[in-house]
């Protein structure tokens, strides 16, 4: 069996398996250290550039906006040029990106990290389908493999950028410039690909007919796109800030970086438990209502300024994260009847989702900066888990998107 996996998959003219799983892991590894690198370094950004905490939280914000406003479109780009060429494209303006956000100033920074939000738009959107069409036998572990590599190259790219910086002159410029590099690998490894590509047929999906703009008037896809939007506002907000709030209990910016690396690998093993579990389960409110409980109890210990909590809230809050990811992610299939209307939820909630997201860094900055301290800010962020936690329940419970407006109109008609 395996051999003949082995032999479709390199028949499918994209040339030798290793090859192409090696050209996914990087591309994994780079969807998102660009983006948690910021973190640890957002202190010395700010005070180089003589900007506000504001400002300097838009500096994520950026990305998210991104995301929000170009996923509906990848996949139609990627059915014109193709998938390869899309994402080898991706893959370059990420590089680009990278240097033109590290070396030529204040604009430049957000020009640049406009650049790589775009970049890693189209890799979020792209590279499941990808999987789906290459390794069609071995879906669930080659996402598994993506992502731990996601995930793990974020954690690296938060504890090592300010101890990077420290080396020689390189500064955060440098520190920030570092995370090029696997970019620039992740270009040459799939360079080959453009040689064997094969353009995307153009999907049924995108008959204006099939389009299925009930999905945007449903209670329950809303519910799904406020817990993934939340749950990404949260996390985002706490990878950009979370060092200074460690900063200011008495850490040094190094064991700050340190931290933000443990809260995302203790997001990894939920990474990979919740998908499993929530299949098996009748609903999925236990999950959700545990999700909301270890964000609130890790941000609550961030609140609580006693030194010895801020590890296991790191840790708490990490584990949260990779729940509420993961069960966003089941979310889009166990709420849906068939891979369109998947589809079809899957883009609603990541480009509202994220532009919801993309409000947290700025107005988390801009709340330190009225109040001069982080409890207010910190209080918002447990509000949006129990927020979390009143979606979360509603989107966990066994019925699909189709039920839910079959209900509607059924209450309509009895009205």
């Amino acid at each position: 069996m395996e051999k003949n996996i082995s032999t479709l998959e390199k028949n499918r003219g994209h040339g030798p398996t290793w090859i192409l799983l090696i050209g996914i892991i990087l591309i994994g590894a780079n969807l998102r250290a660009p983006l948690t690198s910021v973190g640890s370094l957002i202190s010395f950004i700010r005070d180089d550039l003589e900007i506000s905490n504001a400002l300097a939280g838009s500096i994520t914000t950026l990305p998210l906006l991104a995301f929000a406003f170009l996923s509906p479109f990848a996949p139609k780009i990627a059915n014109r040029f193709g998938m390869e060429r899309t994402i080898f494209i991706s893959l370059l303006l990420l590089a680009i990106g990278i240097i033109v956000r590290s070396f030529f100033g204040s604009v430049s920074l957000f020009a640049g990290t406009i650049l790589i939000g775009l970049a890693i738009a189209f890799g979020n959107v792209l590279l499941p389908g990808f999987i789906k069409m290459n390794f069609p036998f071995k879906v669930g572990v080659m996402t598994g493999i993506y992502a731990v590599f996601m995930n793990l190259f974020g954690a690296l790219a938060s504890g090592l950028s300010v101890p990077i910086s420290t080396i020689g002159n390189m500064g955060w410029q440098g520190a920030l410039a570092f995370w090029g590099i696997p970019a620039m690998i992740a270009l040459l490894v799939w360079m080959p690909q453009l040689f064997r590509e094969q353009k995307s047929p153009k999907a049924k999906e995108d008959s204006p007919s099939q389009k299925g703009k009930s999905i945007w008037r449903s209670p329950l896809a809303w519910n799904i796109t406020l817990f993934m939007g939340l749950q990404s506002l949260i996390f985002y907000t706490l990878i950009t800030w979370m060092p200074e709030i460690l900063q200011s209990h008495g850490y040094s910016s190094s064991t700050a970086g340190w931290m933000l690396f443990l809260m995302q690998f203790a997001l990894i093993p939920l990474t990979f438990i919740i998908p499993v579990v929530a299949e098996k389960m009748k609903n999925q409110k236990l999950l959700a209502g545990i999700t909301a409980i270890l964000f609130i109890a890790g941000i609550g210990g961030l609140l609580s300024s006693v030194q010895s909590l801020m590890i296991p809230s790191a840790i708490l809050i990490g584990m949260g994260a990779g729940s509420a990811f993961s069960l966003s992610m089941m979310f889009f299939t166990l709420r849906t009847t068939n891979g369109q209307q998947a589809s079809e939820m899957s883009g609603m909630a990541q480009s509202f989702g994220y532009l919801l997201a993309a409000a947290g860094p700025v107005l988390f900055g801009a709340l330190h900066d009225i109040t001069s301290g982080w409890q207010v800010p910190l209080l918002m962020l447990i509000g949006i888990s129990v927020v979390i936690l009143i979606v979360g329940i509603e989107s966990g419970k066994k019925r699909v998107i189709e039920d839910t407006q079959i209900q509607e109109n059924s209450s309509l008609h009895l009205g």
